[in-house]
């Protein structure tokens, strides 16, 4: 009784260890198809830009969220998509380079709020995050504009952050193979003994 018993727990976490290796393997494949596909559509969208001889932010592109300026709308540690896009309005989000000087060079996620036209006639876009007070002290020119957001990731980034460090790859990556060998292994000493025992 005690045999069967033990057997028959064997066999429930098998097939738990089973299905959560599945699913974890399927997301993986899934995940891979995904990043390859947006690399596929990057380096056409490469191509097509160095034909025209013209530098375009890419189709997509996504970016983990590290300040608190667009808060509630999207959060510290939130990943976003952009898309490259030709035309902005009122209310869009948008992730933009900023030529301020306190920030030169960075990317900047916030909202169009305004538009106006400088004086060279152009238009150009009033940016500002939800959560904060005033507007960007700069207008920004569409040539900044890297894409509108199109997608929000909750807290994706403590992800990004965990598989960044040693510990979060030994976890991620060495735990689940060390539980994969040992299930083998612990399958392959219990062979001998069921034929043994004639099962």
């Amino acid at each position: 009784m005690k045999a069967i018993l033990e057997n028959e727990t064997f066999k429930k976490v098998k097939w738990w260890i089973n299905f959560v290796l599945t699913v974890l393997m399927n997301s993986v494949v899934v995940i891979l198809i995904l990043i390859l596909l947006l690399i596929f559509i990057y380096y056409i969208d490469v191509v097509k830009n160095s034909d025209n001889g013209k530098w375009h932010p890419p189709l997509f592109q996504a970016y983990v969220i590290i300040s608190q300026s667009m808060e509630p709308t999207i959060k510290v540690q939130d990943a976003i998509v952009i898309k490259r896009e030709d035309d902005f309005k009122i209310g869009d989000i948008c992730t933009y380079l900023s030529k301020n000087p306190n920030y030169f060079g960075i990317l900047i996620t916030h909202r169009i709020i305004g538009t106006d036209i400088d004086e060279k006639g152009k238009k150009v876009y009033i940016f500002k995050g939800d959560n904060n007070y005033s507007a960007d002290p700069l207008k920004v020119t569409k040539d900044q504009i890297y894409g509108k957001v199109v997608m929000k990731i909750p807290k994706i980034g403590y992800v990004q952050y965990f598989l960044s460090n040693a510990y979060g790859w030994i976890i991620a990556i060495v735990v689940p193979c060390v539980g994969i060998i040992t299930f083998d292994v612990i399958k392959l000493i219990r062979k001998p003994r069921k034929k043994r025992r004639g099962e």
